[in-house]
């Protein structure tokens, strides 16, 4: 059974820092391209990032720059370090699986979701 659980979300105050986690087991983890996604209050939920299972990365143009996705094969874990933070930053985020040959920024290319860790930015 697939298992995806996020961590490392928290309240931060504009300009800080946030390194996520998301630990995942159930499946051959380096095989699969994994994606970071968002939803703020009231949103709908936004793809953030992506990663391949080489070196190749994507980012919404809201966080390039300023997010850096990362993946630890040997630990099953996909990491998302968020600097020079924003209050519009503020959202639940998920990590995901993505479909096979996939590794987009489209939600229906993606299979298996974790719960969620919740980031909050204040001014």
């Amino acid at each position: 059974q697939i298992h995806l659980v996020e961590s490392g979300g928290g309240s931060v105050e504009t300009g800080g820092s946030l390194r996520l986690s998301c630990e995942t087991s159930g499946f051959t983890f380096s095989t699969w391209c994994m994606g970071w996604f968002r939803q703020a209050a009231g949103k709908q939920r936004e793809w953030v990032s992506s990663i391949g299972t080489g070196v190749s990365t994507l980012y919404a143009d809201s966080v390039k720059g300023r997010f850096t996705v990362s993946r630890d094969n040997a630990k099953n874990t996909l990491y998302l370090q968020m600097d020079s933070l924003k209050p519009e930053d503020t959202a639940m985020y998920y990590c995901a699986v993505a479909t096979r040959s996939y590794c987009g920024w489209s939600q229906p290319g993606y299979t298996y979701w974790g719960q969620g860790t919740q980031v909050t930015v204040s001014s």
